[in-house]
């Protein structure tokens, strides 16, 4: 087991944009009344594409939340995050002036970026000239001014910098972020994932890989991890920010504690770029790591949010992963795929999961698994089946796994 840290890390604020919900109370109401985001793509001329669905952010105002001036420098993916981040700072209560501006960072990335911009500056380019582009088009574009614009609106001068690992990038986001509060680097830090693809190239380029569910009669029975019927997952948008402080930081300032972020691992499959290692051989390794930072036995671990993307080998292979790390004690644990709901929101997925479960330890009770109607035999453990259930938990993961073969493990417990 790894050595107690002088220094832990716990949960203070949280902020969410997605697919069900604007804010944590209607993301977490959305979850626990089972509801979907999922419906037919609104953004562009779907004919043609064997894919017609996504999980759609809806009921965003972006002047809301962001200065309509300062809306001119950032593509959707921007404004996601930093109305998350704006959320989980109220959320937080945490003051950020000149006195600790140093020591407050933020560490928010995303896998795509902005590819609306690119796609719609590009098509300008070529009909109107390079004197049509716009001055702002890089800075819309580049993943990392979503960190950057979220440490000017906020004031945060620590470290600043944004991940890249496919549907692994909000989960390595948080767990990075979390390490630089143990080295004693910050005292806290703004941590997450952001998305808005669902663009025409991007879902093309996913549909060419048959990566995406066609059931696109019937949008949100869609997406249905670990169903025996699952046919792809279901793109999606959206972003999710914790914000992250040591332990004694926030004691001092009276702040609500959600839960501790005890653990994180991470590991690399070697093994193909897109399709995860025989046997989820990386999986458990990355689980077998989270656990071992957070100096915890198998045995207890209650529930996983599983990374569960409806993709057959993807649910196959996480569910045999759990068995190798878990051994028996697989069969006693509650497992849940919010992506049952939201859809998949590449790398704004390890953000809003990352929310998910940090509610489930402060209010007691597991989001289900939408849509799971027919049990496949090769996924075979409890994926609390369609209905939230009620139960007390002290330790959880949230797992990510990515593109490239790239895995990402948290582990969230109850402070003690």
């Amino acid at each position: 087991m790894a050595p107690a840290k002088n220094r832990r890390v716990v949960v203070t604020g949280l902020g969410a944009v997605s697919p069900i919900g604007i804010g944590v109370e209607n993301n977490w109401n959305a979850l626990m009344e089972g509801r979907s985001g999922v419906e037919t793509i609104p953004y562009f001329d779907t004919t043609g594409f064997t894919s017609k669905i996504g999980g759609i952010v809806k009921e965003f105002n972006a002047v809301d939340h962001i200065d309509k001036k300062a809306l001119k420098q950032m593509d959707v993916f921007t404004h996601y995050a930093l109305a998350a981040a704006k959320m989980a700072h109220k959320d937080s209560g945490l003051t950020i002036d000149d006195e600790n501006a140093d020591r407050v960072g933020v560490l928010v990335g995303a896998g795509i970026g902005g590819l609306q911009e690119l796609e719609t500056t590009h098509k300008k380019l070529l009909e109107r000239g390079p004197g049509r582009v716009s001055p702002f088009f890089i800075c819309r574009m580049i993943s990392n001014l979503a960190p950057g614009q979220i440490s000017i609106h906020l004031g945060a001068k620590g470290p600043n910098l944004c991940s890249v690992s496919a549907c692994a990038t909000g989960t390595h986001s948080i767990g990075d972020a979390a390490k630089m509060i143990e080295r004693g680097l910050v005292d806290a830090m703004i941590a997450g994932g952001t998305e808005a693809g669902i663009t025409p190239l991007s879902v093309a380029g996913f549909c060419a890989m048959k990566a995406l569910s066609t059931r696109n009669d019937a949008p949100h029975q869609a997406s249905r991890p670990f169903d025996r019927d699952r046919d792809g997952f279901v793109i999606a948008e959206g972003s999710g920010i914790l914000i992250l402080e040591e332990l004694e930081h926030a004691k001092k300032r009276g702040a609500k504690i959600y839960c501790e972020l005890s653990g994180y691992g991470l590991s690399s499959d070697a093994h193909h770029i897109s399709t995860p290692a025989e046997n989820g051989e990386g999986m458990s390794r990355c689980m077998n790591l989270a656990l071992k930072d957070a100096a915890l036995n198998p045995e207890e671990i209650a529930y996983i949010n599983a990374h569960g993307t409806s993709t057959e080998y993807n649910d196959w292979y996480e569910t045999m992963a759990i068995k190798t790390s878990f051994g028996e004690h697989a069969k006693k644990l509650k497992i849940s795929s919010t992506k049952s709901m939201t859809g998949h929101l590449l790398g704004g997925a390890g953000g809003v999961e990352a929310v998910y479960t940090a509610l489930t330890l402060d209010r007691g009770v597991l989001p289900p698994t939408t849509n799971y109607e027919n049990p496949d035999p090769r996924c075979d453990l409890d994926y609390i089946p369609n209905k939230p259930q009620e139960m007390n938990v002290d330790h959880a993961l949230s797992n990510s796994f990515g593109f490239g073969g790239t895995n990402a493990t948290l582990v969230f417990s109850k402070l003690k």
